[in-house]
């Protein structure tokens, strides 16, 4: 039996050039707009650099989760996880606007603040410039080093099976799934709680990987459904496959809740002076009216919607709830992290939205979907490798036909 030629979705082409017009269109915006305010210019960019940089490393996660495990939730949409993977390397080129904005961003980086402050003088030996970026050039190594091997290893597998090889990915997936829980979670705090320096929370970076995770899966869900309405997609993802996807976001939305919960409930019962800041300012104001948003729309509302077992087999309706997750997602970020941009770890701050911070998403955004759409098309969209994957494309190649005839 011949394998069957893999088309490649023409949707992938319109995105891979939609997204170089709009990510181009809306960094141009945002260079203006460096130019007017230099400080919220660093704060937006490093608002939407985060975001896209969690689905590409949520992504990663993925593939080396299936690959250590084998489900087939995992073989469909491979590709796609490997692909957005492989943009880390371009992910770690965007960081060098953060680096440039330090100053701005983070105020232990500013020596005449570190000289007034006993306790952000306590935490120098570990939150100085040269180590920080010492740090972020170890994880982008790492990140990048696995998205590229896993990568490799997975196309020549399934160019030519080996158990040997088999067992080797299995083995750095699972050594990798470690080295990418301990280095995002540094990079959490490096880049996220930092922000406010005189504040911790050793759940901060367990926040970050499941959020990231759910990024990830919000976007594969939402991605597959759309190239599920061509080939060879239409006849590889099925309702299994979907459902499958489906009790995945449903458990990854009630983990959210649950570590959520777990550090508010670790601040109230503790009440500590130095934790209790991180909720007084985001329960009040303005920033309570998020809080109650993410209550609803990130965990009661798809938590209700996914228990439905028709709408998780549907991948256009399990689609719908992803894309509201994916939102969500982006509003929980702005939430944990916004506030600190705003107030530099002191005081408070009223709930602020500036047209950089939407700019700054949408532009990244753009170049991120043109590059990880330009790796998507450099392989073939299935991995035709696997038994599993093969029968259903040859299966409903052959349907094809025999209505053709």
């Amino acid at each position: 039996m011949t394998t069957p030629t893999l088309p490649m979705p023409a949707s992938l082409g319109r995105l891979q050039r939609n997204g170089l017009a709009l990510g181009g269109a809306f960094l141009l915006a945002l260079v203006v707009g460096s130019l007017l305010d230099r400080d919220q210019f660093f704060r937006s960019y490093l608002f939407g650099w985060l975001f896209w940089l969690g689905i590409a490393v949520g992504c990663l996660g993925l593939a080396m989760l299936s690959q250590l495990t084998g489900g087939l939730w995992g073989l469909v949409p491979r590709r796609v996880h490997e692909a957005a993977a492989r943009t880390l390397p371009a992910l770690a080129v965007l960081f060098v606007p953060v680096l440039l904005g330090l100053s701005s961003l983070y105020v232990w980086a500013r020596p005449e603040v570190v000289a007034a402050d006993e306790i952000i003088q306590s935490k120098t030996p570990y939150r100085n410039v040269p180590f920080f970026v010492a740090r972020a050039a170890l994880y982008f190594v790492v990140w990048s080093g696995l998205a590229l091997l896993v990568s490799r290893w997975s196309t020549q597998q399934d160019a030519q099976a080996d158990p040997g090889r088999a067992g080797r990915l299995r083995g750095v997936s699972g050594v990798g799934l470690v080295a990418l829980s301990g280095t995002t979670t540094f990079a959490a705090i490096d880049w996220g709680m930092s922000l406010a320096p005189h504040w911790f929370s050793t759940m901060y970076g367990v926040l970050f990987i499941v959020g990231w995770t759910l990024s990830a899966l919000s976007f594969t869900i939402v991605l597959m459904a759309r190239l599920s309405r061509e080939s060879p997609l239409s006849e590889a993802l099925q309702p299994g496959t979907v459902h499958d996807l489906g009790k995945l976001l449903l458990a990854f939305t009630m983990l959210w809740a649950y570590v959520n919960f777990s550090q508010f409930l670790i601040v109230w019962s503790g009440n500590i002076s130095e934790e209790t800041p991180f909720y007084i300012q985001r329960l009040h104001g303005g920033w309570g009216v998020i809080a109650v948003v993410l209550l609803l729309f990130h965990f009661a509302l798809p938590f209700a919607l996914l228990l439905s077992r028709p709408l998780k087999r549907n991948a256009r309706s399990l689609a719908v709830v992803a894309g509201l997750m994916l939102v969500m997602q982006l509003v929980d970020l702005y939430w944990l992290i916004g506030p600190d941009l705003l107030t530099q770890g002191h005081g408070h701050a009223p709930l602020a939205l500036h047209w950089m911070d939407l700019v700054a998403t949408v532009g990244i955004g753009g170049l991120w979907l043109f590059l990880f759409a330009r790796q998507v098309r450099t392989r073939p969209i299935l991995p035709l490798g696997e038994p599993a994957v093969r029968a259903l494309v040859e299966r409903g190649t052959e349907g094809k036909e025999l209505v053709s005839s």
